[in-house]
């Protein structure tokens, strides 16, 4: 999964699109006390830099997981800032030969911190590389090719690599072990969301009340990205309406024109349910052919709105394919027949839709569906 959008990306996905990267440069924190939320890795991300300022050493190697929009990219600038250290920044995908890597990693100064975006995205040979670079500080250069070819040892200066990855279950265990503080970020409260929306809305000089910042945390999604997105398109639409103070109604009222409902569903996202619904009788349907039904491609409808409606006890993945659930017939204002109910598997929801933080665990819990 890429950090890039495409030029319609739905309001509410997580992945960054230009504009988000602009206003999230102005909008970032610069410490971690400033930092909103997460704070269980504030905590203890806060000991192991505060332990390495004592030694007087580089950090340990730090592994930030977790969905996209919740704040990997800060916490590396942090991290780089309170340990008064250059930041060098690069990506799995711009890393495709070892070679690559090698050139990076021979132009790091002492201290400086590295952070590696979409580390699991990372070639194989880069990967092996990167090993001995984590733990020895140094790396092996080929020269020549063949019987005739010689490794030369080359020393690192002693360095902090930060990675961020979406699906950590795809990163080989030996670089998983290298790290010696794994984060993994999740999802954010409504009470957060609204500290995180007060902060932004302060910074762009904005008038808004308790119950309009409630309004725009509850459609949220529990990702700060998506909250500072729809802050945006809320000061568009009350600028536009000539509206000095952003109350509840004009939130809504701003939101609603946008598609987004009270729960935080899109377009997309309620053309899955309906689709599923109407047409397939709740399910269950493959995605190939649920995608056909609402027009878009099978990788917009699995990897942008299943992972919410999962998470939100609206969809389930059966072997058989796709199903909604009654959450999702109760959403849409309709009622599920009995023999549909009657159908649903038992152990649909043995795990409470709530806890199903992971977008990782969200897309791999359920058994792979038919296509």
């Amino acid at each position: 999964m890429t950090d890039e959008q495409p030029e319609e990306a739905p309001l509410v996905a997580p992945a960054a699109d230009p504009e988000d990267r602009a206003v999230e440069a102005a909008l970032r924190p610069r410490n971690l006390d400033d930092f909103v939320g997460q704070k269980r890795v504030r905590r203890q991300l806060s000991l192991v830099l505060e332990a390495s300022r004592l030694r007087g050493r580089s950090a340990d190697h730090v592994l930030l997981s977790g969905p996209p929009g919740l704040g990997k990219t800060t916490l590396a600038m942090i991290i780089a800032a309170e340990m008064n250290a250059p930041l060098r920044i690069t990506s799995g995908p711009a890393i495709q030969h070892a070679g690559d890597l090698a050139a990076i990693l021979s132009s790091l100064t002492e201290g400086e911190v590295l952070f590696l975006d979409e580390i699991h995205r990372m070639s194989r040979p880069a990967e092996e590389m990167l090993y001995m670079a984590m733990e020895d500080f140094r790396v092996d250069i080929i020269v020549g090719k063949g019987p005739g070819a010689t490794a030369i040892p080359l020393e690192l200066p002693p360095f902090t690599l930060v990675g961020a990855t979406t699906r950590a279950g795809l990163l080989p265990g030996p670089l998983r072990d290298r790290f010696g503080f794994t984060g993994h970020l999740e999802f954010y409260s409504t009470e957060e969301l609204e500290l995180v929306l007060r902060r932004s809305a302060m910074l762009m000089d904005m008038k808004v009340n308790s119950a309009a910042f409630a309004e725009i945390a509850g459609r949220s999604r529990g990702t700060p990205r998506i909250a500072n997105r729809l802050l945006r398109r809320v000061r568009d639409w009350a600028l536009v309406h000539g509206i000095d103070l952003i109350d509840a109604r004009a939130a809504s009222a701003a939101l609603d024109m946008y598609e987004v409902d009270a729960r935080g569903l899109d377009r997309l996202d309620r053309s899955v349910l309906t689709a599923l619904i109407t047409k397939f009788n709740g399910g269950p349907v493959g995605l190939s052919t649920l995608a056909i039904a609402v027009g878009e491609e099978p990788e917009t409808v699995e990897t942008v709105a299943e992972p919410y409606l999962v998470r939100e006890g609206m969809l389930g993945r059966t072997p058989r394919g796709r199903i909604a659930t009654a959450a999702a017939w109760k959403h849409l204002g309709l009622e599920m027949p009995p023999h549909v109910a009657a159908a649903m598997p038992e152990d649909l929801f043995s795990v409470a839709p709530e806890s199903l933080l992971d977008s990782e665990s969200v897309l791999d819990s359920w058994a792979q569906p038919e296509s």
